[in-house]
């Protein structure tokens, strides 16, 4: 084997286990809702598995799989990719950093009013968010330049998600 594959080989099977023991549709498209499979790890060491439910995909882009394992109920948190290629993630302002402005509540950007290198004033509108048929002016809170703006039109955010960024 070549040093890079044999490294990513060793990299995969330390993170996901022995997943030559499972058939090769299971390996590429998972268990289906209420299908029990068996698991031969060795000669006489065989698991009885039959995957339960999914739980619903959290922010952190996981779902909790529950599934029996030999009769025992269990659950594990699974990462799910094809969902997370769907979220969007926001960073979160942080207080402490001047400049970084923050949402100020969960909710849809209608508006955007400034782009990167425009100059603002302190209390110049910035963008304009709605949650709740309401909306709300997210307003500059110093003087300087935008440095990066991280929203667009119709982008959702949550409290706190880092908007844009503005440097003296």
């Amino acid at each position: 084997m070549y040093p890079k594959v044999f490294q990513e080989f060793k990299d995969f099977t330390s993170n996901f286990g022995p997943v030559d023991c499972l058939s090769t549709r299971l390996f590429l498209d998972g268990p289906k809702i209420a299908e029990e499979f068996e698991v031969e790890l060795e000669r006489g060491k065989t698991l009885h598995i039959k995957a339960l439910a999914l739980g619903d995909l959290n922010k952190a882009g996981q779902r909790e799989v529950f599934f029996e394992l030999n009769g025992q109920l269990r659950s594990v948190l699974v990462k799910d990719t094809l969902a997370m290629k769907e979220m969007k993630f926001h960073p979160k302002a942080q207080k402490s950093i001047k400049g970084q402005v923050g949402a100020p509540m969960p909710g849809k950007v209608l508006e955007v009013k400034v782009e990167v290198g425009s100059k603002v004033e302190k209390g110049q509108p910035l963008c304009v968010l709605s949650a709740m048929k309401m909306e709300t002016v997210v307003n500059s809170p110093m003087a300087g330049t935008i440095k990066v703006v991280h929203v667009t039109t119709d982008s959702s955010l949550e409290g706190d998600d880092l908007i844009l960024e503005i440097e003296e």
